[in-house]
């Protein structure tokens, strides 16, 4: 079944022979998501902190619903950086053997869950009823499907098994609770609140009670970069980083205005409206922070391995941190731990 997942490789070339590899650093376009857990792109993006921290570079932008898009277009160079979950990272490094992409620093922790009807009171009522993910071998995807392994529980690819897992977009997701078509979601913020906001709607499992082994804490979101293109121009990376750990920063000291400014570019994203009591709610789930929480990505891939949505993989080199502590340490700021420790 890992196979299935593969990205599509063969209709770009070889990974990172696109405009990435051959960019001179005079441009650099961003990936992300219309998702809070993205919010250090769309705080960064909305607020200009990226393009002023990148200076004469002409910075663009392209958003994305799901991982493996998003994969695709930083391996054809079509973007050069981009806000990933740790599981489509992972699969990408997995499919162009290590020559890709890396890590360059962390974006979001915590933000996660599944939501399920009233009558589904307790995880013994789960088997049999039907339930969304936004993505086959995505996150929050194989976040379900592990749970499901270790209830005991069999599962397919299919939507059949004790669980029917059916991936798909998470606004349609939030759509087809509403009209009673799914019983829940293994979901981010903020389609998890927009659930929650729904009559008919429970948290029944919060994530970060799964994460005992990191207090809670487990990474959500990271920001990669093409390989070549980092190779090619390390100080228009490091400008990138210096925006990115502004952004974060930013959330930090103000919450609340940031969550505002989020709503905002979303909005402006999906052409939809957001209520700002939800757009609040899921600010306050997610943890912000560059650091790219290293033992809680090992422990994804592994399960994703475990469940037959990854084939076994090598991730040494799949960080490159060094950027990201240099700009931390212009900042007198502690580094961030790697793969190597």
């Amino acid at each position: 079944m890992a196979a299935a997942l593969a990205l599509s490789l063969a209709a770009t070339g070889c990974a990172g022979e696109g405009n990435g590899a051959d960019a001179d650093g005079s441009s650099l376009t961003l990936g992300y998501f219309p998702n809070i857990t993205h919010a250090p792109a769309l705080i960064g993006v909305e607020d200009g902190l990226y393009e002023e921290a990148l200076g004469d570079v002409d910075f663009d932008t392209r958003t994305f619903h799901n991982g493996p898009d998003a994969v695709n277009a930083l391996f054809s160079g079509e973007i050069d950086a981009a806000f990933l979950g740790p599981n489509p990272a992972v699969n990408g490094w997995s499919q162009s053997g290590g020559e890709a992409l890396h890590i360059i620093a962390g974006a979001a922790a915590q933000g996660s869950g599944l939501v399920v009807r009233d009558d589904i009171e307790t995880i013994d009522d789960l088997p049999g009823h039907t339930f969304s993910t936004p993505m086959l071998g995505g996150t929050q995807d194989v976040a379900l499907r592990w749970f499901a392994r270790e209830q005991g529980w069999e599962v397919d690819t299919a939507g059949g098994g004790d669980l029917s897992i059916i991936p798909q977009d998470n606004p349609d997701t939030v759509d087809a609770f509403e009209l009673g078509e799914i019983d829940g979601a293994w979901i981010p913020e903020p389609h998890l609140s927009r659930i929650l906001a729904q009559d008919d709607a429970h948290l029944l499992i919060d994530e970060p009670d799964l994460w005992e082994e990191t207090d809670g804490m487990y990474v959500t979101t990271l920001l990669v970069v093409n390989a070549d293109y980092l190779e090619n121009n390390p100080e228009t990376v490091a400008d990138l980083l210096r925006g990115h750990v502004e952004s974060v920063d930013r959330i930090d000291d103000a919450p609340e205005e940031s969550a505002e400014t989020a709503r905002l570019h979303l909005e402006d994203l999906t052409g939809g409206t957001l209520d700002p009591e939800i757009t609040a709610t899921a600010f306050d789930n997610v943890a912000f922070t560059v650091d790219p929480i290293v033992p809680s990505l090992l422990t994804q891939a592994e399960q994703a391995e475990a469940i037959g949505l990854l084939d076994p993989v090598d991730l040494t080199g799949i960080y490159a941190l060094d950027p990201l502590n240099d700009v931390l340490a212009e900042a007198g700021r502690e580094p961030v731990v790697g793969l190597e420790g």
